[in-house]
């Protein structure tokens, strides 16, 4: 027994010998020794571990050239395409800020900033020739010279009045562009030569019939008539007498007219006479008197107005034309019986005399302030059933065509001659009264429905006739208010 128990011992020994050699797991354990116990042939543990040395060996070399591939290929990567997208987007930055900058300033701040510019291409160049140099360096050298250069444009505005600020508020846009100064000039015109030889169309253009004006083509056709004036002291009567009209324009599809004429004293409209119709004739003999009760001290004011229509039996009648006499001395004193010819004026529908206001003008340049002065009307049109108007005025304060204030003034029951007597104020910087103007609306006032226009008239550098004229006196005599009458128009 003990004899087959140091047996077993001996083989569990030597396989654990035999394990621990093939594992070659201890250092004092050299080859030969291994040999001597496992009793194998010594190529045999060759054939064992050379197999694993070669695979080793093969895996290093792989993963060291395949780290060098990728050092250089990172390498060609960065030197052919990062730096030069890098510059390249650096440069169109630059280039797109210097771009911005030339459209903000003026040529004149350009020649003065000749050294900041320089500056700026130095840094370019830097930029180009040098990618070493940080991106927020860069940076930091631009916000430099844009600093530089906007402190230098630095200009020192006069700060406005605080009661010009709501009228700035609601100017239109286009009227701040005015103030910018870029420095750009307008490019000069060419002179055009005029040296001997050269043909100018225009001196061989024939004037034909059919460019002429319709309109002035029917004034001219308008024929004339022929009245007479005469004013009884004694009665205080004046009398007009219609005689004749001559070469009338054909109303008619004969080529004939039947044409009567009216007569008006203005402003009074409820006094009116009226012709007998003479048929078929284009030149008829009236040969009619009128008489019209006005004292003497009111003909300076009155104005007579003849109307020329055409008789039509089933239709509304045509007008062919006017007359309005404004001054009745113009022509003698009317002591006497005086013949009057007269050029019948192209007109579609009989005009209405609205009536005339008075307002006053006075500008303050120092104040900025306008002051407009509503007097009194006159001769106002009757917009009621009981022959008069409820009239008040609306001032409004026009910019290139935008309203952009308004004021109104008390009404006035029962009248067509109010009296005002009321200042409305405007606050206008001197340097907005070429843009602006004012449009005076005399309106009659309804409790029941909307308020009716009665007349308008306008007044700025913009309006035309008396308007503007009235406009320009003002500015020429500041701190002056200037009175006139205006007529109203629809």
């Amino acid at each position: 027994m003990s004899g087959l128990g140091e047996d077993g011992r001996c083989r569990r020994a030597l396989s654990i010998l035999t394990e621990l050699c093939q594992r070659k797991s201890l250092p004092s354990l050299d080859l030969d020794t291994c040999r001597e116990f496992l009793l194998l042939p010594s190529d045999q543990s060759l054939i064992i571990s050379e197999p694993e040395l070669s695979v080793s060996l093969l895996a290093v070399i792989v993963i060291v050239c395949g780290l060098a591939l990728v050092a250089v290929f990172v390498f060609l990567f960065w030197k052919l395409c990062w730096v030069p997208w890098r510059n390249k987007a650096l440069s169109s930055h630059l280039a797109v800020l210097r771009g911005e900058a030339g459209d903000k300033d003026s040529m004149a701040d350009k020649l003065k900033d000749t050294g900041a510019i320089s500056f700026l291409e130095a840094a370019v160049k830097i930029s180009h020739t040098s990618p070493d140099i940080p991106a927020e360096v860069q940076m930091s050298m631009k916000d430099h010279i844009m600093r530089r250069t906007r402190i230098q444009r630095q200009t020192t505005e006069p700060a406005s009045s605080t009661r010009h600020i709501s009228f700035k508020r609601h100017l239109p846009r286009q009227m701040h562009v005015s103030s910018m100064d870029y420095g750009l000039e307008a490019p000069a015109v060419a002179e055009q030569p005029t040296s001997i030889g050269r043909i100018k169309p225009e001196l061989y253009k024939q004037k034909t019939v059919d460019t002429e004006d319709p309109k002035k083509e029917a004034e001219k056709t308008c024929g004339k008539i022929n009245f007479t004036l005469k004013y009884d002291y004694e009665s205080e009567t004046l009398t007009v007498r219609i005689l004749r009209a001559f070469d009338l324009p054909a109303k008619d599809f004969c080529g004939s007219s039947d044409p009567y004429v009216k007569i008006y004293l203005l402003p009074d409209r409820k006094r009116k006479f009226q012709t007998r119709v003479h048929r078929k004739t284009l030149n008829p003999t009236f040969d009619e008197s009128f008489h019209f009760p006005v004292p003497h001290e009111e003909l300076a004011s009155r104005k007579l107005h003849l109307s020329v229509f055409d008789f039509d039996r089933f239709s509304r009648h045509d007008m062919i034309g006017e007359v309005i006499l404004e001054n009745l001395f113009e022509d003698s004193d009317l002591s006497r019986e005086t013949s009057i010819w007269r050029d019948i004026q192209y007109a579609t529908t009989e005009s209405v005399d609205l009536g005339e206001i008075m307002f006053s003008l006075c500008y303050l340049p120092t104040a900025g302030r306008l002051t407009l002065t509503v007097i009194k009307c006159r001769n106002l049109k009757a917009m009621d059933i009981t022959g008069y108007s409820d009239p008040y005025v609306k001032v409004s304060l026009l910019c290139d065509g935008r309203r952009l204030k308004k004021k109104k003034t008390t009404i006035k029951k029962n009248t067509l001659n109010p009296t005002y007597n009321e200042a409305i104020i405007f606050d206008i910087p001197p340097e907005n009264m070429d843009q602006v103007s004012l449009l005076i609306s005399v309106m009659d006032y309804d409790r029941v429905g909307h308020n009716e226009i009665i007349g308008v008239c306008r007044v700025g550098v913009s309006a035309e006739g008396l308007g503007r004229d009235h406009w320009n006196e003002m500015l020429a005599y500041p701190r002056k208010p200037i009175a006139h009458w205006h007529p109203l128009v629809e």
